[in-house]
């Protein structure tokens, strides 16, 4: 599975940003994906996931009510919409994809990952 992560950039506080993700060599409907930050100095860690089906979500509790997981599965896409962004969710974001039969809102899931894209959220 190829993974191509767009969007991010620079937002102030309080304001919203797009993260999107590609996923190609695989059908969608046959994986499940992920969202991964990694701020300066911190370990990657897993803030949403989405299953394959799109029938269920996971949001870690930092991000919870403030970020939404999608997908498209006709598309092959996945989008985090983040909204009342704060200079803590500054970090480089990953987009990742498993395999549908293992658990989707555990970290250890995700063998594919795309390139990183940064998002800064300035006070």
């Amino acid at each position: 599975v190829q993974l191509q992560a767009f969007g991010g950039g620079l937002v102030q506080a309080g304001g919203s940003l797009r993260v999107s993700c590609a996923a190609s060599g695989r059908t969608s409907r046959n994986i499940n994906m992920g969202w991964f930050r990694q701020a300066p100095e911190k370990e990657r860690s897993l803030i949403a996931a989405i299953r394959f089906d799109g029938g269920s979500t996971y949001y870690t509790d930092s991000v919870k009510d403030r970020y939404t997981i999608s997908r498209d599965n006709a598309k092959n896409t996945v989008t985090l919409q983040m909204n009342n962004l704060k200079p803590e969710d500054t970090a480089v974001y990953y987009c990742a994809a498993g395999p549908k039969s293992r658990f989707y809102y555990l970290a250890r899931s995700y063998d594919w990952w795309g390139q990183g894209t940064q998002v800064t959220v300035s006070s």
